[in-house]
């Protein structure tokens, strides 16, 4: 099936190889995830509009409005053009490059293993389970990724950052006025690079933690959960320095107005809690963390 048209909810199966998946819709929903199996699957369960266009070609799978095209895709801004809509799901071969567009509409990526980008004008982005590089840009679209083991690269207008249990060993993320939650979940160095200019950071660390640490706010308030980090400043800027453990990883946080924090990670749950009174250092109280 080199091209066809979906005007109606549609199932449709593509046993010949699928390396790359390129799905770019408006409003609505879109599912993507990643098997084990060789073939690749898409349902598209509602639809209202224009319909979508079919193409599977030298093992590239599109499913895309004719009219909006992954170049210039976050200035899409033809109001005519949102009046569409469709759920599209598809399941293709976890080491599948994918690209995903979404203008207006939710966006859903979990268990692919090749590189990842996604777009959105508007609508929410989920990452789950991702092992390959990511690349995600949105306008005002947030972002939310669990469990990435790959390297995350993110950029945005106005969207939200929140990334758990993260184990990549790189993640850039900047924003104009968007907030960032990063929590890192790795035993090996990080090098982590986050930028704003009004939006708040928070960054958690595993303790102990390996980087050199540099935070800098131009007005914004700075809190530290770590004893080896010092914050210069008492009026305006302030700016968080020094060295947590063999200082092997990298973290810098700028903003100009907004916050910074660094929160340490709580231990996990193969640890004894110390505070239960059945641990080797029972009868003593920790320190207060933020």
């Amino acid at each position: 099936m080199p091209e066809s048209s979906v005007a109606e909810p549609t199932k449709l199966t593509f046993d010949a190889p699928v390396t790359e998946l390129h799905v770019r819709i408006v409003n609505g929903t879109v599912n993507v995830v990643g098997t084990d199996e060789g073939s690749a699957r898409l349902e598209v369960s509602e639809i209202d509009g224009p319909p979508l266009v079919v193409t599977h070609k030298d093992g590239t799978l599109t499913v895309a409005y004719e009219d909006l095209p992954w170049k210039g895709f976050l200035k899409w801004l033809d109001r005519k053009g949102w009046r569409r809509s469709a759920v599209v799901s598809l399941a293709v071969p976890a080491r599948t490059r994918v690209e995903v567009g979404v203008v207006g509409a939710a966006a859903v990526v979990s268990g692919i293993r090749g590189p990842a980008a996604v777009k959105g004008v508007a609508g929410d982005t989920t990452l789950v389970a991702l092992s390959g590089p990511v690349r995600a840009d949105t306008v005002s679209g947030n972002v939310e990724a669990q469990a990435l083991t790959g390297d995350l690269r993110f950029a945005s207008v106005s969207g939200d950052l929140t990334v758990v249990e993260g184990s990549g060993s790189s993640v850039r993320a900047d924003t104009v006025s968007g907030s960032m939650i990063v929590d890192l979940d790795t035993d090996g160095p990080t090098d982590v690079k986050l930028t704003s200019v009004s939006g708040e950071i928070a960054i958690r660390l595993p303790d102990p933690a390996d980087a050199e640490v540099e935070a800098n706010t131009a007005s914004g308030a700075i809190s530290n959960a770590f004893d080896n980090l010092r914050v210069q400043g008492q009026w305006g800027a302030h700016k968080l320095t020094g060295r947590l453990g063999t200082g092997s990883g990298k973290l810098r946080a700028t903003t100009v107005s907004g916050s910074i924090a660094l929160l340490r990670r709580p231990p996990g749950e193969d640890e004894p809690d110390r505070r239960d009174g059945t641990g080797d250092n029972a009868g003593t109280t920790d320190k207060k963390v933020f």
